[in-house]
């Protein structure tokens, strides 16, 4: 969050995209350097001891404290519109980062059924290992939600449009259940980026983020960030430092260089995602299209509230079942088979053998996953070019 005596306090999302986190060296530069060093050097001991200990701002060590790490929270944070953000290594070390420094054996979270398969994995699996309970709802149920909720509830955890059949949440709502209960609502907010939606703003407390997608937008490096309150953050922080799941400070350089471009590029992709959708909606091979942009969407209205836009990933279902997905895949020429999202260029994948493979066949039937359903995260190729690619597979059927 920008203070109110600096003087990008009230600037736009595009100013705050190129201008939040830089500060020059000595050098004056124009761009942002990395700062590829492991640790950094005192002018004596005493100034060490006060580096470590909190008493004297400075670097400590490059696992918690990088000048280039640190530009890209600031830049995020402000984009957020959060007081702090904590970068790590990857989206799902930023969602370990912010359970293992909240929550303790005995809490208990309520999570949407409808989150990114190795995020449920992890809660279910691994969590309760150390003795932390989960209980998965429907993401649009909210008398679900509420029924859920146990005296030791600590988190409700949701994404927002859901991953991959874009389910739309009701982010004031679920805020408004979690603070009447004593919880924190985090929102993995890595469909809709800061550019299209600020859940902070909606009531969230805190905002989960995988870099690696569209914040980076060109599939090159990994990385996660959480956001939120200072005094969370700093918890988070905590975790980081001692168990180390650090951003590097070439990934966080990368990723400051993809949110100058962020709200061009993800309008990009929304303006290219709705027109494929109303063009798979008019073929005859297809029989679903899940995209909160087209109306008949039952989260579209919703969408249009909180979001500025409806993003660039979407699904169909294909008349028939696996064997036809797959046909569809394997006909493809240009588009990339790959599990990633967020990239330039686009990419499908088959969600119920790769992204949520490693759900039961019973939580994927919850999920919505079926056999016959595709994700396309639409890329900023020429949308006729898309459409062509994907027809090769589907006038087959």
């Amino acid at each position: 969050m920008i203070d109110e005596s600096h003087p990008l306090f009230g600037a736009d999302l595009d100013t705050l995209a190129v201008r939040a986190g830089q500060s020059r060296t000595a050098e004056g530069e124009q761009g942002e350097p990395i700062f590829t060093t492991s640790s950094y050097v005192f002018e004596s001991a005493a100034a060490a001891a006060a580096r470590f200990s909190g008493e004297a701002p400075g670097n400590v060590y490059s696992r918690y404290t990088n000048p280039t790490v640190r530009n890209f929270e600031q830049r995020l944070a402000a984009m957020e519109g959060g007081e702090a953000a904590v970068a790590t290594s990857s989206g799902m070390a930023a969602i370990l980062a912010t359970c293992l420094s909240l929550l303790q054996a005995g809490d208990h979270i309520v999570a949407s059924r409808s989150i990114f398969g190795t995020t449920s994995v992890l809660f279910t699996k691994y969590l309760a290992k150390f003795g932390v309970e989960v209980d998965q709802v429907e993401l649009t149920d909210y008398a679900a939600w509420r029924s859920a909720i146990k005296p030791n509830t600590r988190l409700l955890f949701a994404e927002t449009p859901s991953n991959p059949l874009n389910e739309v949440a009701d982010i004031p709502c679920l805020a408004e259940l979690a603070h009447a209960n004593d919880a924190r609502l985090i929102i993995d907010n890595c469909f809709c980026t800061p550019a299209l939606q600020r859940p902070l703003s909606l009531g969230a407390d805190i905002v989960i983020h995988s870099a690696t997608k569209f914040l980076d937008g060109q599939g090159r490096c990994l990385g996660g960030a959480v956001v939120g309150d200072r005094e969370t953050m700093d918890e988070v922080l905590g975790f980081v430092r001692t168990c180390g799941p650090t951003m590097s400070p070439f990934n966080a350089w990368v990723f400051l260089k993809g949110l100058e471009t962020l709200r061009l590029r993800m309008e990009a992709h929304s303006s290219n995602a709705l027109a494929l959708a109303q063009w798979l909606q008019q073929h005859e091979s297809v029989e679903t299209v899940h995209y909160c942009g087209l109306p008949e969407h039952q989260g579209h209205e919703l969408a249009c509230k909180q979001q500025r836009g409806f993003g660039g990933v979407l699904s169909f279902t294909v008349k028939g079942g696996r064997e036809q997905a797959w046909q569809v895949l394997d006909a493809t020429r240009v588009l990339s088979l790959t599990a990633n999202l967020g990239d330039a260029k686009t990419t499908v994948v088959h969600p119920a053998t790769t992204t949520h493979g490693r759900l039961s066949d019973e939580q994927k039937a919850q999920s919505g996953i079926t056999e016959n359903l595709i994700r396309v995260a639409v890329g900023l190729e020429a949308v006729a070019d898309i459409q062509a690619d994907l027809d090769r597979g589907l006038s087959r059927i």
